[in-house]
């Protein structure tokens, strides 16, 4: 495994070298403690990042989980230093152990997972979602295929689901007696398919197969290109593409995303792979609608 703190480079920038070095060292320390607690091995940290083993897939899969879990709750107690988000990559196989460090094909596969990541997520190997038990698997989604240096084959890219939507429990009478709050919604249309993302339906794909919510007919799309989510009443877009998602919103230029999210806030267009600029025939149209 291969927990890298994303965006530290911006943190030198805010809060000068003594103070974000400081607080980078606790951030891998509280990694390094999870670990441990989850029978991990700390091989060595890499500047801003740690390498750890683990005997199991489920441990090293747990961790990773509490990992994110840890630094959350950190950030929401701490009022003064800014946000420290870790991106988590991981893979299980054998790998050398050699002079109190490890080498080899796992090891590779593991950083590049993580290398995949972003803040805030856990991305692993479809043979090491395999492994875990159920209630871990569960908790997954299908991102990717991608080329791995020395590989034959294209890997499939997992992503582990760490964050719970708060639940809040009433009394039942209260529910029936309290009147019901306008939902945000987000309609879609390409060539005569419409779809609905709201309250009822979270989540969808576009991409190039067959399978997805919205199969889109180019080229240099992806087959599963694109997400499109519903969080807390806010919609976003994320890339999982090979060739990048283009977004232009009504109020402002067009954003170019490669494994990267970005927030609707206007009604807008979507072309998978290919720019505006290039005058895409196969265009994703897009319209917010917002409670009054």
């Amino acid at each position: 495994m291969f927990a890298d703190i994303s965006g530290s480079t911006q943190l030198f920038e805010m809060l000068g070298d003594a103070k974000a070095r400081a607080l980078v060292a606790a951030t891998l320390e509280l990694l390094t403690k999870v670990a441990k607690e989850h029978d991990g091995t700390l091989i060595k940290t890499i500047g801003d990042e740690i390498m750890c083993t683990f005997p199991k897939a489920d441990k090293a899969a747990a961790a990773a989980v509490e990992m994110q879990e840890t630094l959350q709750n950190k950030n929401r107690l701490n009022e003064t230093d800014p946000e420290v988000r870790v991106r988590i990559g991981m893979h299980y196989g054998e790998a050398l152990w050699e002079a109190g460090d490890v080498f080899g094909d796992a090891v590779n596969v593991a950083a590049r997972m993580a290398a995949q990541a972003k803040g805030e997520q856990i991305i692993t190997t479809r043979s090491t979602i395999d492994l875990l038990e159920e209630d871990l698997r569960e908790n997954t989604r299908w991102m990717d295929r991608a080329a791995i240096k020395g590989k034959k084959e294209d890997i499939e890219i997992h992503e582990i689901i760490w964050q719970k939507e708060d639940v809040t429990l009433m009394i039942p009478n209260m529910m029936r007696n309290m009147p019901k709050a306008p939902q945000t919604s987000l309609h879609l249309s390409y060539r005569g398919s419409k779809l609905t993302v709201d309250h009822n339906r979270p989540g969808l794909v576009l991409g190039r197969g067959a399978a997805c919510d919205l199969p889109v007919n180019e080229r240099l799309a992806s087959r599963q290109h694109v997400r499109i989510e519903l969080r807390r009443d806010k919609f976003f877009i994320v890339d999982q593409s090979t060739n990048g998602t283009h977004v232009k919103l009504d109020n402002a230029d067009a954003a170019f995303l490669r494994r990267e999210e970005m927030a609707i806030t206007a009604n807008g267009q979507i072309s998978l792979g290919k720019s505006f600029a290039e005058g895409p025939a196969e265009i994703v149209k897009f319209r917010l609608i917002e409670p009054a």
